[in-house]
């Protein structure tokens, strides 16, 4: 038989002359090993080159000064600063906390002055059991859900005819705008109680030559509360609309282009995609007018006196008549304390509902 193995059969390694068996196997298993060892093309593409080095990130040096300038101006600013923080501490924060520590003493008033001794809760019980209070409270509320509500719509109205005003007209009518606002509420309820003097005022004549009859502006209930709020109105919408107007100059351009080619009229643009962007700044406008309308006194004290009756006595207003007028310290200043939380209370909850619409927007979006 020959040697020669079958066609398509691997021919076994024969050793050659001076290698016995041991040897040839020896050879076959060390190049299987090193076959094994060896890294595939890709791998010795990848392992040809020097291995990645990890860059450590350098503080670089500009970055530390400016921290330290932005350290340096900010004591500078604090610096600045305290002086008036000490005077806001003065004229704001100890007058409330003096308030509130007569409204839990017992306060009494001699010929030398007064002073405080022992705790009391007796002058908030007197709050809570009277009907004066209580109407104060309603009419403040009401009063300044309405006022704020009118300030912001008007206000929204003037801010969007001034932002489509161009060149130097919008200039006049800002310095226009401004002149109620500039102007001391004492000096305009004076002008406002000119207009509704049932005698010779101007509002009279006009109401008169209308309806037969001359309008009491401020003899009745009614038209009072009316008219106070026309006044106050009147006075605090340019307010309103500059703010409303800085958040219009804010909006970028491409949100009114984005609209238009959506299709969407002047309506629907302003409503579903300006307004939403306008919110922070309507926020701080109508919490700043939460702030100046509950604690509303020299309109009403010049205008009506919290007349006819009490039908305009505000918060403020009946605590000066508690503690100036009968002399009552610890409910005066047990209604200063009160209408202060309930400002406080008020700016809170608005904040924290305002918070949660933007919170759940972000969500659905």
């Amino acid at each position: 038989m020959s040697d020669t193995p079958p066609e398509g059969v691997p021919r076994a390694e024969q050793p050659s002359d001076g290698d016995d068996g041991h040897t040839v196997a020896y050879g076959r298993g060390r190049r299987e090993r090193a076959a094994k060892g060896r890294p595939s093309a890709k791998g010795a593409a990848t392992a040809s080159g020097p291995p990645p080095r990890k860059r450590n990130r350098v503080p670089r040096l500009g970055r530390v000064e400016r921290t330290v300038l932005e350290r340096r101006f900010a004591r500078l600013g604090w610096g600045f600063a305290t002086p008036a923080l000490f005077v806001v501490l003065a004229v704001t924060l100890f007058p409330i906390a003096y308030s509130v520590a007569m409204s839990l003493s017992h306060v009494e008033v001699s010929a030398g002055g007064f002073h405080l001794s022992g705790f009391t809760g007796e002058h908030y019980g007197l709050l809570l059991r009277s009907g004066r209070w209580w109407h104060a409270l309603i009419f403040t509320v009401l009063y300044t859900i309405g006022t704020v509500l009118a300030e912001l719509i008007l206000g929204t109205i003037i801010a969007l005819v001034l932002e489509r005003l161009g060149g130097p007209g919008r200039g006049w009518m800002m310095a226009l705008l401004l002149l109620p606002w500039a102007m001391i509420t004492v000096v305009s309820a004076q002008l406002w109680a000119y207009m509704y003097n049932g005698v010779y005022g101007v509002l009279t004549s006009i109401s008169e030559g209308i309806t037969g009859h001359p309008v009491q502006f401020l003899g009745t209930r009614f038209p009072a509360i009316i008219s106070m709020a026309v006044a106050d109105v009147w006075k605090t919408t340019p307010f309103v609309a500059i703010i409303v107007l800085a958040g219009l100059m804010m909006l970028p351009d491409d949100v009114n282009e984005a609209a238009k080619v959506d299709g969407a009229g002047a309506w629907t643009a302003f409503w579903k995609v300006r307004l939403p962007l306008l919110r922070p700044a309507l926020t701080i406008a109508v919490l700043f007018r939460i702030l100046q309308a509950f604690g509303i006194f020299d309109l009403p004290f010049v205008l009506t006196g919290g007349g006819p009756g009490d039908a305009t006595e505000s918060m403020a207003l009946l605590g000066w008549h508690v503690m100036f007028t009968n002399l009552d310290f610890g409910p005066g200043a047990a209604v200063a304390a009160s209408t202060a939380l309930l400002v406080l209370v008020g700016c809170l909850l608005f904040l924290r509902a305002f918070k949660a619409r933007v919170a759940d927007e972000e969500t659905t979006a």
